[in-house]
């Protein structure tokens, strides 16, 4: 049985009585987290763009409507810049006063302006970065580029920049979490299992995918989530991945399984599947199905702890030609375990297909969702739950019932 992660003792409110999210703590420590990583590789530039990246370095957000709009020059041993969409520069100094370097984004909106401006533009992209990084000694340095179209590399080599790539160090700073990113992580799990009971509420033979969503989205922005992701597939949708929130009408008798994958506070996501069966008891085949499934994933919980690998436990994942396939590829994000943090998938990943010949270590503070399925063509079970990696071993966030299929009665 895992151990559970301790319960919140406290709300997303701010308050002045109790310690809950020191949000100044939480940006200075993820910025000295990266310069740490940085100064590891000897990378004393990184120029990122993407919310989570931006959100990561700088505490900010911004828009995103088109990749690059705005974007972050990060550095190892200096103050970062951020180069800001048009209108946002102006408001952002007294708004996020804790950056002192703007400057106005120069972007081709994913090209729509067409070959030649966006050309035009991505050198004006470049010479701007080329003149902040020869301000501070570094043009002749490497730069570690993260997030950006071929334009912008090209342009920026074009310049005589040393471009990297800068993914494999953001993997690596985000791995491990702060105090308060964990206490994001925590907040954000308890906010979306608030969407799990209501939906319970409101299950029965003729309501369909929708109704369901809708309702338990609602009692999920209740709680004070800045985004709420449900989502469902019903009936002969639940073994293999078939069309979710496709409308279906439920019906007696019929599984169905929720995620609330994408769910976000202070950008910060949840991780999350239960399953659920309509009007009846769960059949033996289908119990033994249930219990395989928690088995399962109990064992990868219990191989998760600091100075282990995930090859570790990606050894209790049934490999995939238990379901007849040939490639571990066919279960690809299906018999998975993933880190989970501003984005939906960050390091470590535990799975059959990778980890097994590519080991990565678990570290304290590592936030993992652990997902797998059981079942038959047209009808399966389905469980995911979110760890946290401590110096003893791996604790579970999540506190909704796992422990069977949840069988609503009518």
């Amino acid at each position: 049985m895992p151990e559970f992660s301790p319960s919140l003792t406290y709300g997303p409110g701010s308050v002045d009585w109790q310690e809950r999210i020191n949000f100044e703590r939480l940006r200075t420590q993820r910025a000295e987290r990266m310069r740490e990583v940085m100064k590891r590789h000897n990378i004393p530039s990184l120029l990122a763009t993407g919310a989570a990246n931006n959100r990561y370095l700088t505490g900010m957000k911004g828009a995103e409507f088109a990749s690059g709009v705005w974007y972050v020059l990060f550095f190892a041993e200096a103050e970062p810049v951020v180069f800001a969409h048009a209108g946002y520069i102006l408001n952002y100094p007294h708004e996020c006063p804790w950056i002192k370097e703007f400057r106005l984004a120069r972007s081709w909106l994913n090209g729509i302006c067409g070959p030649e401006a966006a050309a035009e533009e991505a050198e004006k992209f470049a010479v701007g970065i080329v003149d902040e990084l020869d301000a501070r000694g570094l043009k002749n340095e490497p730069l570690a580029v993260v997030g950006f179209d071929g334009l912008a590399q090209s342009a920026l080599r074009d310049q005589g920049v040393k471009v990297r790539s800068g993914s494999g160090m953001m993997n690596e700073a985000t791995a491990q979490k702060t105090e308060d990113e964990l206490r994001c992580i925590r907040m954000v799990v308890a906010m979306a299992e608030t969407a799990w009971y209501p939906i319970m509420q409101h299950l029965h033979p003729g309501v369909n995918e929708d109704d369901l969503t809708q309702i338990g989205r609602a009692a999920i922005y209740k709680a004070g989530a800045d985004f709420a992701k449900v989502g469902f597939r019903s009936g002969p949708l639940t073994f293999e991945r078939g069309m979710k929130d496709s409308s279906r009408l439920i019906q007696y008798g019929e599984l169905l399984y929720g995620n609330l994958c994408s769910t976000r506070y202070l950008g910060y996501g949840a991780c999350l599947y239960r399953t659920f069966l309509v009007g009846r008891k769960p059949t033996a085949k289908e119990a033994d199905w249930y219990k395989r499934l928690v088995e399962r994933i109990d064992a990868v919980i219990d191989a998760i702890r600091p100075g282990a690998t995930t090859a570790d436990a990606a050894r209790h994942f049934a490999p995939a030609d238990s379901w007849g396939y040939e490639d571990e590829a066919s279960v690809l994000t299906i018999e998975i375990g993933h880190g989970v943090g501003l984005k939906q998938y960050e390091m470590p990943v535990i799975n059959r297909q990778w980890s097994l010949e590519h080991p990565q270590e678990f570290k304290p503070g590592m936030v993992i969702a652990i997902e797998s399925r059981e079942g038959e063509a047209g009808r399966g079970v389905r469980l995911e739950d979110m760890v946290i990696v401590t110096e003893k071993g791996a604790e579970v966030i999540d506190r909704f019932f796992r422990d069977q299929i949840i069988a609503v009665p009518l």
